[in-house]
């Protein structure tokens, strides 16, 4: 069984529950929730809102309904996005983002919304300073990613939350990279809309996401159809979570995403985040014995998710990638990692850089032998 250590792309393994879960709806719940008055219809609505009631209770939301679901992250920070710009406002980001924020801003800017990146330093942190000098009198929306998926570097969200409060502007969170190993509190933190994949590490299957839209924000539906209910109207219902659910739900995925959060708070987040700790401190240890290697990112790992990302001096990234693969059977991601503008504010573009990120079932032992796979290639340059 190859190592595997792209849990930043998608978690792997998923907890066993994950899969019972997703196996059972598969077999035994075969009907849309929503959809139909029949018995199986009922239990997956029935099951689907107990999804949205544990999400909320894991982010301190305090309307379920306010969670609407997605296939993935991209779609949910596409719908937050563009369902709340429109020509003439402006938008500040920052360049840690990955192309899901930056690329839909692109898009936008065909429509007349201006755009202002903030550049972060060079291990992946921002400065709040930065971010509220570029404040305009028609910014409208600041949004950040939690934690940077090529260096890991953690943003500081609580101070942008203030910066965007006190100058009445919203702010929404790519959470893409910390849901599930650092908590998240919506309420404290002060999030308008929180964007949230499924398959990383919240340890659900593929194909499922969310966007948490704080109640007093209207935005607009990216889809428009069938929706199980209201279906008199010839007009997209008003009402969350429908509004922005149009279409058959990814019933079996959510269920089991529903199961993954479940296995979260049973082991406890502070332990996961702790073996992420633990394992990123061991390898950035190790791999500064090398004077071949470059790392990047912020130097405290308390100030990082399980990220290290790095490069060995006279080796294309893209190589040291497929040699890990195809020689050592270690499965890591190499290359620009759909995020360009920050692989130039750390330095590394256009060639990029490898990253090993870790996941909860990842252990010491794997660490080792990345290790003596890494020492292997640097004595082979």
């Amino acid at each position: 069984m190859p190592i595997y250590l792209d849990n930043a792309a998608t978690s792997f393994p998923k907890p066993e529950a994950v899969y019972q879960t997703v196996n059972h709806v598969f077999r035994n719940i075969g009907a849309n929730p929503g959809r139909s008055g029949h018995k199986w219809g009922i239990e997956a609505n029935r099951l689907i809102t107990d999804v949205r009631e544990t999400i909320a209770k894991f982010f301190n939301i305090s309307n379920p309904s306010n969670i609407v679901f997605t296939h993935n992250g991209t779609e949910a920070i596409n719908l937050g996005i563009k369902g709340l710009l429109n020509p003439g406002d402006h938008v500040i980001t920052t360049s840690m983002e990955h192309n899901s924020v930056l690329r839909p801003l692109k898009a936008l800017a065909k429509e007349g919304v201006e755009t202002t990146v903030v550049r972060c330093s060079r291990e992946g942190y921002l400065d709040p300073y930065e971010l509220h000098k570029a404040i305009k009198i028609n910014t409208r929306l600041i949004v950040t990613t939690h934690a940077s998926n090529v260096t890991g570097t953690l943003l500081p969200i609580e101070d942008i939350s203030c910066i965007a409060k006190d100058n009445g502007i919203f702010f929404m969170v790519d959470a893409s990279q910390t849901a599930g190993t650092i908590m998240v509190d919506v309420q404290k933190l002060g999030i308008d809309m929180l964007a949230c994949p499924g398959h990383k590490a919240l340890l659900g299957p593929q194909g499922t996401g969310f966007l948490y839209i704080r109640d007093g924000i209207e935005l607009r539906p990216l889809l428009q159809g069938g929706t199980g209910w209201s279906s008199e109207l010839e007009t997209q219902p008003e009402n969350l979570p429908e509004k922005f659910e149009s279409g058959t739900l990814n019933t079996p995925g959510i269920i089991g995403l529903g199961a993954g959060i479940s296995f979260i708070q049973t082991e406890r987040i502070e332990k996961i985040r702790k073996q992420e700790i633990c394992l990123s401190t061991e390898l950035t240890n190790r791999l500064n014995e090398f004077e071949e290697i470059e790392s990047y990112g912020h130097e405290s790992q308390e100030k990082k998710i399980g990220i290290v990302s790095f490069n060995i001096k006279g080796l294309n990234p893209l190589d040291v990638g497929f040699i890990l693969d195809n020689v050592y059977d270690i499965l890591v991601r190499a290359g620009l990692h759909c995020a360009p503008e920050a692989h130039k504010t750390i330095g590394t573009f256009p060639e990029g850089c490898v990253r090993i990120s870790f996941g909860y079932f990842n252990t010491i032992e794997e660490v080792n032998l990345l290790y003596e796979a890494i020492k292997e290639i640097i004595r082979q340059v």
